[in-house]
C-alpha cells in the first residue's frame, strides 16, 4: 500500500466472506494497527483442509509500522490464529483478562509465552497507540469481555463493534453499554465497521437467560444419561448447563480439552464461582446414569472431539446409547452442516434422542438481529457504515439497513483499502491477500502446489511405480505399483498396470535410460498412460526409480 500523507484507511484481511479468519488493518497516517487474528473452518468448498488462517503477508512486510495487534475477544475466529502468525508480526498484543488468560494457553503449549509481549489491558479502558487513542467499550456477545474497539484519530472517530448483541440479561458480563454508544453517537463518528452476521434476520437475537430457563426446565425432565455440547467458549452456557444438572440432581463432567481450557481460563478470571468442580472425565462412566450429565466438544461435527468420539462409540471413558439424550445447545455454522449431521445420525443410532435449537429453546445467537443493530445505529449515528463479518448476502444486506439508518454503506472485500478520511470513503486500492491451511507446524497456500496435490490426489486418487534399474537402465526384476484407495486388495488391475508399464520402458530408447531425470519423466508419462486406459481417470502419478 502506498502511503497517502494524512489518511486514515480501513483493509480487512480476513473477515469478509462466509469463512471467519477475522484481521483488520486500520492504517492512521503512516501507522498501522492490527484488530483481531483469528482461524475458520475451511468447510465443504476444502475438504482437504481442517482449518485456514489470512495469509499475513502483506502485514508482515510492514511490520516495522505496526505499532500492535488488539484483540476484542476470544472467540477462535479472532484469536485462534495468533499462535500461528505472531512470529511473522513481532508486536504487543492487547487483550482482556479473559482473551489473555485464553491466549496464555495457547501460547504456552506452543512454547511462545515468553517470546510474545501479552499486554492485559481491562475491558473500558483507554490507551494511546501512536495516532490510535483507543477505547474499549463493553458489549454482550456468548464469550465473557467481549469489547468494541473505538479508534479516536485527528482525521476523525471510528467504531469497530467486534461481535455483539444487545442481551438484557447476558449472564455473565455487562449488557452492552448503550449509554456509551450514546455518548459516542454524540460526540460524532465517522465510520461505524459493524458486524453483519445476523443482518437477515427479523426481530432480536434473544437472551441467554432464557436458554437458562429452558435448559434447567429441559433437564429437570429427561431420564438416563444426558450430553450436551455447544461451543466451548460461551462460559454463560457452561454455567447454565451445569447448574441445570445441578438442579436435576445430577454430577457433571467436561469432555474435551478445549472445554477444560476454557473453564480453566474462566475460574482463573473469577467466573463460574456458582459452579463446583466437574467431576474427572476418567470417573464419570462410575455414576449412575440418571445422576449424570455431561457437557461436551464437538457441537459442530468435528472429527476428533469428544461428541464424535461418542457418536461413533470409540471414546475411551463414556458410552451413550439407548435410553440416553445429546442437546445440541448450538447452531449449525454453514459449511458443517454434513458434519453435524454425521454424528447426530451417529447418535440416532445408537439410540439417543436427540434435541437441536430447531425443536428446543437452547440456543440463543451471539449476533445482533435486525432490531438491535437499528438500535445500535440509532445510537452511534454514523455518518459511514463498512458492514463486516458475514457473508455477502448479509453484508449487503446490512447495507441496505444501515442506509434506511441514515447511514452511507460501503460494501468492500478483503484486501480492498477503504480511506475513510477526505471528503467521501473511497477504495483507494487492493492488497494481495490470501489463506493459508494449517498442516501441523506449517503454513500451506491454499492455492499452492501443495494443497492443489492433495485435493486431486482425494478426487483421483495416487498411483506409485517402483522399479529397479541397472547402469544402462534395463528394468531388473518387476516394476511394483502402489494404488491407495483405487483398488482393493488382491485385484488383478495393478499386476496388468506393472507388465505395460515395464513393456513401455522396454522400448524407450538406451540413451534416454542412462539419465535418471529423463527416465523418470518418461516413466511418469507411460505410468500415466497405462492407469488412465485401466482407468479412464487422471490420478496423480510419481515413480521411484533406484539404479543399481
Amino acid at each position: 500500500m502506498n502511503a497517502v500523507s494524512g489518511d486514515l484507511a480501513f483493509l480487512p484481511l480476513g473477515g469478509t466472506g462466509e469463512i471467519g479468519m477475522n484481521l483488520s488493518v486500520y492504517r492512521c497516517d503512516d501507522a498501522l494497527l492490527a484488530v483481531d487474528c483469528g482461524l475458520g473452518f475451511a468447510g465443504h468448498d476444502n475438504p482437504e483442509v481442517d482449518v485456514m488462517v489470512p495469509d499475513p503477508a502483506w502485514l508482515a512486510e510492514r511490520r516495522d509500522r505496526l505499532l500492535g495487534l488488539v484483540i476484542t475477544h476470544a472467540h477462535e475466529d479472532h484469536i485462534g490464529a495468533v499462535v500461528h502468525l505472531w512470529r511473522q508480526f513481532r508486536c504487543k498484543i492487547f487483550a482482556t483478562p479473559f482473551a489473555a488468560a485464553v491466549l496464555t494457553r495457547k501460547l504456552t503449549e506452543a512454547g511462545m509465552m515468553q517470546e510474545v509481549p501479552l499486554l492485559v489491558t481491562q475491558p473500558r479502558a483507554r490507551f494511546t497507540l501512536g495516532p490510535f487513542d483507543l477505547q474499549y467499550l463493553p458489549v454482550a456477545h456468548s464469550v465473557p469481555e467481549s469489547q468494541a474497539l473505538v479508534l479516536r484519530t485527528r482525521h476523525g472517530t471510528v467504531l469497530h463493534t467486534g461481535d455483539w448483541k444487545l442481551d438484557p440479561d447476558p449472564l455473565i458480563g455487562p449488557r452492552t453499554d448503550e449509554a456509551a454508544f450514546a455518548a459516542l453517537g454524540e460526540e460524532g463518528v465517522l465510520a461505524m465497521v459493524c458486524d453483519s452476521t445476523n443482518a437477515m434476520v427479523e426481530g432480536h437475537s434473544g437472551s441467554e437467560a432464557d436458554v437458562r430457563r429452558n435448559l434447567t426446565a429441559l433437564i429437570r425432565g429427561i431420564q438416563g444419561r444426558i450430553a450436551v455440547t455447544g461451543f466451548a467458549s460461551n462460559v454463560a452456557r457452561l454455567e447454565s448447563i451445569a447448574l441445570a444438572g445441578r438442579a436435576a440432581g445430577r454430577q457433571v463432567s467436561l469432555f474435551g480439552r478445549s472445554l477444560r481450557n476454557i473453564e480453566a481460563a474462566a475460574r482463573e478470571c473469577g467466573y463460574l464461582k456458582t459452579v463446583p468442580a466437574f467431576v474427572p472425565e476418567e470417573e464419570a462412566d462410575y455414576l449412575p446414569d440418571d445422576e449424570l450429565l455431561l457437557i461436551c466438544t464437538g457441537s459442530q461435527g468435528e472429527p476428533r472431539s469428544a461428541m464424535s468420539k461418542i457418536a461413533d462409540d470409540t471414546h475411551p471413558n463414556i458410552a451413550l446409547g439407548e435410553g440416553d439424550t445429546v442437546i445440541f445447545s448450538s447452531r449449525r455454522i454453514p459449511g458443517n452442516e454434513k458434519a453435524i449431521q454425521r454424528v447426530q445420525d451417529g447418535l440416532a443410532r445408537r439410540g439417543c434422542k436427540v434435541m437441536t435449537d430447531e425443536d428446543h429453546m437452547v440456543h440463543v445467537s451471539g449476533h445482533p438481529a435486525r432490531d438491535e443493530l437499528k438500535r445500535l445505529y440509532a445510537l452511534v449515528k454514523p455518518r459511514y457504515a463498512v458492514p463486516v463479518h458475514g457473508e455477502w448476502r448479509h453484508m449487503q444486506e446490512h447495507g441496505a439497513l444501515a442506509k434506511e439508518c441514515g447511514a452511507i454503506p460501503f460494501l468492500i472485500e478483503d484486501g480492498d483499502v477503504l480511506r475513510l478520511s477526505g471528503n467521501r470513503p473511497e477504495v483507494v486500492e487492493g492488497v494481495p491477500t490470501g489463506r493459508l491451511a494449517i498442516d501441523g507446524d506449517r503454513l500451506l497456500p491454499i492455492d499452492g502446489a501443495l494443497i492443489a496435490a492433495r485435493r486431486r490426489m482425494m478426487f483421483n486418487g495416487m498411483v506409485v511405480a517402483s522399479l529397479a534399474v541397472d547402469a544402462q537402465g534395463r528394468v531388473l526384476g518387476e516394476p511394483q505399483i502402489s494404488a491407495p484407495g483405487l483398488f482393493e486388495v488382491g485385484d488383478a488391475e495393478p499386476v496388468v498396470i506393472a507388465a505395460e508399464f515395464r513393456r513401455a520402458l522396454a522400448d524407450m530408447p538406451a540413451a534416454l535410460k542412462r539419465e535418471d531425470d529423463q527416465l523418470r519423466e518418461a516413466a511418469r508419462s507411460a505410468l500415466r498412460k497405462a492407469v488412465g486406459k485401466r482407468l479412464r481417470k487422471r490420478p496423480m502419478v510419481e515413480v521411484h526409480l533406484l539404479r543399481l
